[in-house]
């Protein structure tokens, strides 16, 4: 019988990704409504002694697989270490991270325990009645949210994107069970090797963490009129992000940009200027704390989330915001 729910903790040079935090945070709200345990499925090499993290934060049990071979990711180890798991433990919801590790290796391993995915919730939460997972995600384009459910086959599988569900406060004095866990590789699991790993110099903004963020849409309308939300964000100690129109048109790096097939975001301010209110924006950024909209249109979709909206020129009252934050 199909028990508990299981994540992959995803870990990459031994670090626990935030997402794997995350995804804790939610098992925990779905065992807790199950009446069941959050399980962690750690791989790696020589990585045990990060178990205790994944309890701290939330888990009841860590399985551990320890193997040289899972020292770098490869889809074929980790899938087959990720099968042995779910056949030894049969775990009722496995969840993994919407990261490009994520979404390579749940897609082989629903496949090989011929079981169904549901890729980059944003929502999931079970069922009263049937005690069945429902995964939302976004769907159409975004312009509808769809809600799927996988009520023949277990374990229930998703991958859910970083940033959308919340992490608990860490625990130091929460005790849980480490399980290790063994798995027999053959030389079928080593066709494809890693001959060398080169790390580039990856300066990259991560607007997820911002507490602040001042974003620009299709309003903005230029790489130079961006300058000015730089200066906004600077003012704020905040970041600038933006719609995807800016990054489509080459005016902002896609590292930056907030919604459906951007980062989803939960700053405590999140100015959106010249942002009409897609809702495959809003799916990115609508939990955020407090939200000030600047648009020309007063009939914008974003005034209906927003808490303070301003109907007007974005090119003349950021100048005034900037302005009066200096005289502060």
């Amino acid at each position: 019988m199909s028990k508990n729910v299981f994540i992959f903790a995803e870990q990459r040079d031994g670090v626990i990704q935030k997402v794997s935090l995350e995804l804790i945070g939610k098992a925990r709200e779905l065992a807790d409504a199950l009446g069941q345990s959050v399980v962690a499925v750690l791989l790696g090499s020589n990585i045990t002694d990060k178990a205790s993290e994944l309890i701290r934060a939330g888990a009841d049990e860590v399985i551990v697989v320890n193997d040289e071979r899972l020292g770098e990711y490869l889809t074929a180890p980790y899938a087959k270490a990720m099968v042995s798991v779910i056949d030894e433990y049969k775990p009722e919801i496995v969840l993994y991270g919407a990261t490009s590790i994520g979404r390579d290796l749940a897609p082989r391993v629903s496949s090989m325990v011929h079981t169904g995915l549901t890729a980059d919730c944003t929502k999931l939460e079970i069922d009263a009645e049937t005690k069945n997972l429902l995964m939302t995600r976004p769907a159409f384009g975004g312009n509808i949210m769809a809600t799927i459910v996988c009520a023949d086959h277990r374990p229930q599988m998703a991958t859910v994107r970083p940033g959308v569900m919340q992490a608990l406060e860490g625990d130091a004095s929460r005790n849980g069970k480490i399980t290790e866990h063994k798995v027999k590789f053959g030389a079928d699991d080593e066709k494809v090797r890693i001959l060398e790993v080169v790390k580039g110099d990856k300066r990259t903004v991560d607007i997820t963490e911002a507490k602040v963020l001042v974003s620009g849409g299709r309003g903005v309308g230029s790489k130079e009129k961006f300058k000015m939300l730089y200066d906004l964000a600077g003012e704020l100690g905040g970041e600038v992000a933006s719609s995807r129109a800016n990054v489509d048109a080459g005016i902002i790096e896609r590292e930056r940009q907030v919604g459906q097939t951007g980062k989803t975001v939960h700053p405590n301010l999140y100015i959106a200027c010249g942002i009409s209110g897609a809702i495959q924006h809003l799916a990115g950024m609508e939990e955020s704390e407090y939200i000030i909209a600047i648009n020309k249109d007063a009939s914008a979709p974003i005034f209906d989330v927003a808490d303070l909206g301003i109907v007007g020129d974005l090119n003349v009252i950021v100048p005034k915001l900037i302005e009066a934050l200096k005289n502060r």
